[in-house]
């Protein structure tokens, strides 16, 4: 358990878990050593500074407003003196759940601080010179920053703040689905909650695999939300996308569930407690699953979020209805759901020739 703890911590900028050493976030670009975000703070204030010389050369009298200063800084934080393209930024992200607000303002920051310039003169070029700026960040993470601005810029064109689109002419880097590679066999599940020795814990892995659940809606369960149905019972989890839904669970899993509450445990108290007697928090869950796998002998990097994946993959092997797995994962497109079949066929054609 030690080494989970001071292996990894989260970025404070955008909540990804990165290794505990790491002096920049592979993520979301941010940069977490002090000196070097010093630095690069007197370097951008230089570039202000440079900015204003020459448009007081060309006859412009406004002032650079220091914006990407404090981008650089904290990219979670307001702007002291905030911008038409920054204010834009916040009614963006209105409405959106906190962990997808930080990793957006990140993806924000980041594109402004690079463009140094108003949207409303960026143009295509300028993102694409940004998409190729971020090579050093895996596959999956370019496409969703690039996905991230791409709404922003749709947000912008929708609300007139922009005339043009600009945006919708980027292509998103194509890459390799590597769905199947973070589906675990049931073996390995059963392997995991088998050797799992806490209850609560036990719990967790359970009710992340048996119910599919993410595990912000798991660590916002409260006992409000846990509702009994005859000699079974189900929970009401409010996910992505501000949606709600109900999952039913099987009566072994609902009588588990029960034991956890306490005789003094409140409508409002939180379903899982953490030592400190709070909600628990998602990178607690996180070090959770990672134990449990390497205590199962998977030497894998297992996440909350692969026991998700297996739930789905496992139920549709076993001829779950598409439809009725979509609801439980809460995916408003069925073609979400589908990739699943996709990752883990049950035929293939090689199986017809004489081999």
């Amino acid at each position: 358990m030690t080494a989970d703890t001071t292996d990894t911590r989260e970025c404070p900028f955008c909540a990804e878990t990165i290794k505990a050493r790491a002096r920049k976030c592979r993520y979301c670009g941010a940069i977490l050593d002090s000196d070097r975000r010093e630095s690069t703070r007197v370097e951008i204030e230089q570039d202000v500074e440079k900015i204003q010389d020459e448009g007081k050369a060309i006859g412009l009298n406004r002032e650079v407003e220091p914006m990407t200063t404090a981008i650089v800084l904290s990219a979670s934080q307001p702007l002291d003196k905030p911008t038409p393209d920054t204010t834009l930024v916040g009614l963006w992200l209105h409405g959106r759940s906190p962990r997808t607000q930080r990793a957006y303002r990140a993806d924000a920051a980041r594109f402004l601080a690079f463009v140094a310039q108003p949207l409303a003169q960026t143009t295509l070029a300028d993102l694409q010179a940004f998409a190729d700026s971020l090579t050093e960040l895996a596959p999956a993470s370019q496409a969703r920053t690039l996905s991230a601005i791409k709404s922003l810029f749709t947000f912008a064109h929708k609300t007139g703040y922009l005339p043009v689109n600009a945006g919708a002419a980027l292509r998103l880097p194509k890459r390799k689905e590597t769905l199947g590679e973070r589906i675990l066999s049931e073996s390995a599940v059963q392997r995991m909650l088998v050797l799992e020795p806490k209850a609560r814990n036990h719990a967790i892995l359970r009710l992340l695999y048996g119910g599919g659940l993410r595990v912000a809606e798991l660590v916002s369960l409260r006992w409000r939300d846990c509702q009994a149905r005859t000699d079974a019972g189900q929970v009401v989890v409010f996910g992505k996308g501000g949606k709600t839904r109900a999952v039913l669970l099987s009566k072994e899993m609902w009588a588990e569930l029960m034991t956890l509450r306490g005789p003094d445990a409140g409508l409002d108290a939180p379903v899982f407690v953490s030592q400190k007697g709070g909600a628990l928090s998602p990178s607690a869950v996180w070090r959770i699953v990672r134990a449990a796998a390497r205590r199962a002998g998977i030497d894998r990097p297992v996440s909350p979020h692969w026991l998700r994946h297996a739930f789905a993959s496992h139920v549709l092997d076993r001829g779950a209805p598409i439809s009725l797995v979509q609801h439980d994962l809460g995916h408003a497109n069925m073609a979400t759901t589908g990739k699943y079949t996709h990752a883990r066929p049950n035929d293939g054609a090689s199986r017809y020739l004489p081999l």
